[in-house]
């Protein structure tokens, strides 16, 4: 009997699909937009806070979800139960990015008609990113499906940092994650960052992303900034781009003079712990190389802010 699997985090159905599992996909959260055929699914879960809002009052809106130990997104109980999954995906990384492992579990506890497996991924390294995936294909009983994937996602980060240019100083980077307040990318990002022939500044790789002050982002005075909201893509954060600009500090960075101020499509790309975290790397190296490199990505995956 082929598996039916529900994934509440849009990684994992790209972990799915790229492991040739798409087809057992049954259920999907509100966020998962790729790979193409998945948007028709139904969807499982909804956020409870009001994500068109501004960098600024979606923040707020989480922390008092936080603060009332309240989970920041709703699972669909009733679909769950009408769906019959075999498997149900989740994350206990972060309340914030996805539905938490406790929700999923509180509503598996009322599922009659099925009992579903809880496969819970925890991605905080790069090398977690690989354990999730084998975690995946162990729960789909394909264990040589996980290998295949990895060691070829691996070869392709192998082959572009063997590929790029040679230089005595690596540039300094700082990633945003997060507009107002501002917060350096963290978690996965810094190992990135270094792959692509950087070095990451204000955020420790594996650790949670830090909030930061612009006395902070003043003193490290970057050559690169990145920005890459979670959960924004490129025209989402050029909404938003006044909160840098405006600011009495920014014309004086040394990222600004030099014109190397970047956006990206952070929701698309380096806040999904899943197989197109090979192609956030090629984003940065193109990025941090410019002419250098030749990959496929400017104007989808970053623009350069003039």
């Amino acid at each position: 009997m082929e598996h039916r699997i529900v994934s509440l985090i849009a990684s994992a159905t790209e972990i799915v699909a790229a492991l040739g599992y798409q087809r057992c996909l049954v259920g999907r959260s509100h966020e998962c937009d790729f790979p193409p055929g998945v948007e028709s699914l139904p969807v499982c879960s909804e956020p409870r806070i009001d994500v068109s809002g501004s960098s600024n009052e979606i923040d707020q809106q989480v922390k008092a979800s936080l603060r009332d130990a309240l989970s920041i997104y709703t699972v669909f109980r009733d679909e769950l139960e009408r769906l019959k999954p075999s498997i149900i995906i989740t994350q206990s990384q972060c309340d914030v990015c996805a539905v938490n492992l406790e929700e999923v579990q509180a509503a598996v506890c009322e599922m009659v008609k099925s009992k579903p497996e809880i496969v819970s991924l925890e991605p905080m390294a790069l090398s977690d990113i690989w354990s999730d995936i084998q975690s995946v294909a162990d729960a789909l009983n394909d264990v040589e499906a996980g290998h295949r994937l990895i060691d070829s996602l691996q070869k392709r980060l192998q082959n572009l940092t063997t590929t790029l240019p040679e230089s005595a100083v690596r540039p300094t980077v700082v990633c945003i994650e997060w507009l107002e307040p501002l917060m350096p990318a963290g978690n996965w990002i810094p190992e990135l960052v270094e792959m692509a022939g950087g070095t990451s500044l204000l955020s420790v790789a594996g650790k949670h992303s830090p909030w930061m002050t612009w006395a902070d982002l003043v003193a490290a005075n970057p050559d690169f900034i990145v920005i890459m909201p979670c959960g924004f893509d490129i025209a989402r954060t050029k909404q938003e781009l006044h909160l840098l600009t405006e600011h009495t500090s920014w014309p004086g960075l040394k990222a600004v003079q030099n014109g190397q101020i970047y956006l990206t499509d952070g929701h698309q790309y380096f806040n999904r712990p899943g197989p197109r975290i090979v192609e956030s790397v090629e984003i940065l190296a193109e990025i941090l190389h410019g002419p250098n490199v030749n990959f496929v990505h400017q104007g989808a995956g970053w623009v350069r802010c003039h």
